[in-house]
C-alpha cells in the first residue's frame, strides 16, 4: 500500500488525528473500560465488568460510520498512537442542534489531545453538516471536561440538579452550548484550513 500523504486532510492538525474506527481498536476500548472513575464520569454509571465479546461488538457496530445515530472516531496523533475515541451524536437536521461525546485513555489526558479532538469535529460539524447549535453536559466533579467546554468556548447554560445517581449520591449535571457563529469568532484560525 502506498504512503499516504496527510499534508491536506481535513481531519487533522498539528497534534492528532481523527480516523475511523478499526477492527484492532477493540484492544483500547477493552482496557479504557477497566478505568472505573474514567468511565463513570463518561457513563455517569459504574458499568458491569469489561468483555472481550462486548468490546469487539462495539467496533463492529460502529466500524466505517455504520452507526446511522452516531459517527465514532479513533483519535491518533500524527505518529499513528491510539489516545482515545470521539463521536458526533444526538444530530437533529432539523434544527441543527448536536452533541459530542469523547474519551481520552488514562495515560494521555491532560496533554490537550481531547481539545484539539473537539475542535476538528467541532470545525466539521458547523462548516460542513451546516449545524448551528453544539450542546453537551458535564457530570459535576468532571472539572477536565468542564475546563475544556470552557476553552473551547462554551458558555455555562445551566444546570440539572440531582438527575444522575452513582456512588452512593446525586449529582448534577453541567450545561454547556456554543453556537455557529461563537465557534467562528472564537475559532477563526482554524476555518479554512485542509
Amino acid at each position: 500500500m502506498r504512503e499516504i500523504n496527510y499534508e491536506n486532510y481535513f481531519w487533522q492538525d498539528e497534534e492528532v488525528r481523527l480516523r475511523a474506527i478499526q477492527t484492532e481498536d477493540w484492544e483500547g476500548h477493552y482496557y479504557n473500560r477497566f478505568d472505573t472513575p474514567g468511565r463513570r464520569l463518561l457513563e455517569c454509571a459504574v458499568e458491569l465488568p469489561p468483555t472481550v465479546a462486548e468490546a469487539k461488538s462495539f467496533v463492529e457496530q460502529n466500524i466505517d460510520f455504520s452507526n446511522p445515530g452516531r459517527m465514532m472516531f479513533t483519535i491518533e496523533t500524527l505518529q499513528g498512537v491510539n489516545v482515545g475515541g470521539i463521536n458526533l451524536n444526538h444530530i437533529d437536521e432539523r434544527n441543527g442542534t448536536f452533541s459530542i461525546g469523547i474519551q481520552i485513555d488514562r495515560d494521555f489526558r491532560g496533554k490537550g489531545y481531547g481539545t484539539r479532538a473537539m475542535r476538528i469535529l467541532l470545525r466539521y460539524a458547523f462548516l460542513e453538516r451546516r449545524l448551528h447549535k453544539f450542546n453537551d453536559s458535564v457530570l459535576e466533579g468532571n472539572e477536565a471536561s468542564a475546563a475544556m467546554m470552557r476553552k473551547l468556548g462554551c458558555v455555562q447554560e445551566g444546570i440539572r440538579r440531582s438527575v444522575i445517581y452513582t456512588n452512593g449520591k446525586y449529582h448534577d449535571f453541567i450545561l454547556f452550548g456554543m453556537t455557529k457563529d461563537e465557534f467562528i469568532e472564537k475559532h477563526k484560525d482554524l476555518l479554512f484550513q485542509g
